[in-house]
């Protein structure tokens, strides 16, 4: 007999809640995927999922089935002393759970979701929610960045104190870069998400979320990422959405302030960390989605034969160049460059060290990259010059008002010098 056979015979399907006997104890679990025939897989209430062997197995009762929600129904009364913030959910991890079809982790709950689940944060503030678009970030575009933006600018105008926005981790910091450009704010955005899905034992969505509640409810007027500081569940930080980076695939604190102080520790309270920050109600609220989504990142690598060059000229309005160290490429491909800035297309100069800034005044590859019309992306993060120029060429296409603005700070972007204390924090 296979699993297939015994869940016939028992009556059962892949997601039913079951009791079992094994050695004379009991297990309860829930119904996995199995890849292997003469094994029953279990994801139990703490988690982890173990295999059993079907002749171990003497079946008690099942519990609930797959088609039953799952979800805590907890009805949260509101506090009219606590904040009013908007959730606005748009997949991800944090707001995931297990597909007991396949076994994956798939993005299935709305923002009611993730209230009822993490029923702590009705301590912070009152919220409502609202589905933006429900997916996993590596499917977030920019037509979704706007749908966000407009998302956030109709909420903030309804009078909320705050957002929060549910987001895969992923590609997080390109929505948080777009955001921060789109929108003026006169109160806090926060971006949250998890590395690790509720049902893990593991997660880290709930710390997460009560540090965005808190950014939100705080005195900082600013769009930020808020994820775990350090591996244990002791504080979050809030990192400069134009700053941030995600710089592990699966650590807990993943994320990074790049060339910059986080602007906040979160644990008890909200703990400044950098002055330099807009305060509540210190802008008014501006909306400005516009996007010219036809530009493009190249990374350059060492031999890359510069006729690349030439098809992403072909192919797109603004190029950001992922150049090495202080901000170079080949020697051959300067008169590219050159041909490029005569027909108008703006060359952006990022480094590949992420750290540091694009200097191209020290060698003479660099003062030739200059003298082709190169515009230096200070100490941009490559994504974000990518994000800003989309931001900027929307807005003119003079090459001489693109480059003053890709040199201009406008959502904190670029710092003036870069701080010691700022690397590797």
């Amino acid at each position: 007999m296979d699993v297939d056979d015994f869940l016939k015979e028992k009556e059962l399907e892949t997601g039913d809640y079951i009791k079992i006997e094994k050695d004379s104890k009991l297990i309860e679990g829930r119904v996995m995927p199995s890849s292997k025939g003469n094994k029953l897989v279990l994801k139990l209430n703490n988690g982890y999922n173990i295999g059993i062997e079907l002749e171990e197995i003497k079946l008690k009762e099942k519990i609930s089935s797959s088609e039953e929600k799952q979800k805590k129904e907890i009805e949260i009364e509101e506090n009219e002393d606590l904040p009013l913030i908007s959730v606005l959910s748009t997949g991800g991890t944090i707001a995931s759970s297990v597909d007991y079809r396949t076994g994956a982790v798939t993005s299935q709950f709305d923002a009611d979701d993730i209230l009822a689940n993490i029923p702590e944060l009705s301590k912070y503030a009152n919220f409502r929610g609202k589905v933006v678009c429900n997916i996993l970030s590596e499917n977030m575009e920019p037509k979704y960045w706007k749908e966000i933006a407009n998302s956030v600018y109709k909420e903030i105008k309804k009078g909320v104190d705050g957002v929060i926005i549910a987001h895969g981790t992923d590609t997080m910091a390109y929505t948080a870069s777009a955001l921060s450009f789109m929108l003026e704010t006169p109160v806090p955005i926060a971006l949250v998400g998890s590395q690790r899905s509720a049902d893990r034992p593991s997660s880290d969505n709930v710390l997460n979320a009560i540090s965005a509640a808190k950014y939100a409810s705080s005195n900082i007027a600013e769009t930020a990422i808020v994820m775990h500081a350090e591996s244990s569940d002791n504080y979050c930080y809030a990192h400069r959405g134009t700053k941030a980076r995600k710089m592990h695939t699966s650590r807990r604190d993943a994320f990074r302030s790049i060339n910059k102080n986080p602007i906040a520790k979160i644990d008890d309270e909200v703990q400044l960390l950098d002055e330099d920050v807009n305060k509540r109600d210190e802008k008014s609220l501006k909306l400005k989605d516009g996007l010219n989504t036809n530009c493009g990142l190249l990374k350059f690598t060492p031999g890359l034969d510069e006729e690349i060059l030439d098809k992403y000229c072909e192919t797109f309005d603004g190029i950001v160049l992922e150049g090495t160290g202080l901000g170079h490429v080949s020697r051959s491909w300067i008169s590219k460059i050159k041909e490029a800035n005569k027909e108008g297309i703006p060359i952006v100069m990022t480094s590949q060290c992420l750290y540091g800034r694009v200097c191209d005044r020290v060698y003479d590859t660099g003062r030739d990259l200059l003298e082709a019309g190169v515009i230096e992306g200070e100490d941009m993060l490559p994504e974000t010059a990518l994000i800003k120029l989309m931001w900027v060429m929307n807005r003119t296409e003079d090459l001489e008002k693109i480059k003053e603005l890709m040199q201009e700070n406008l959502a904190g972007e670029i710092t003036n010098r870069t701080k010691k204390q700022t690397y590797l924090i």
